[in-house]
């Protein structure tokens, strides 16, 4: 009888040991994909303020554009007679 006990035993210590392997392997995946959505993010982050920091520089030449045709026009309302002959 202390055969079988101790067989028993040892089946459930092998089982607990695969188990515990099952779930260091799992809390790897999990961690590795924690990983790569963290360097994801990071590069999404960096792309994002390079992208908008471009946009912003454009959407400044515009609006500087834009002030200088309003000066121009508010000028050719003010005095029409530049612009006839």
């Amino acid at each position: 009888m202390a055969r079988a006990g101790g067989i028993t035993n040892a089946v459930n210590v092998g089982i607990a040991v695969q188990a515990d392997w099952e779930n260091r392997e799992f809390i790897s995946h999990i961690s590795l994909n924690v990983r790569r959505l963290f360097d994801f993010l990071v590069q999404f982050e960096a792309t994002t303020k390079r992208k908008l920091a471009s946009l912003n520089e454009k959407l400044d030449i515009l609006e500087r554009r834009l002030e200088l045709v309003e000066v121009q026009v508010g000028s050719a309302t003010a005095r029409p007679s530049l612009f006839t002959t």
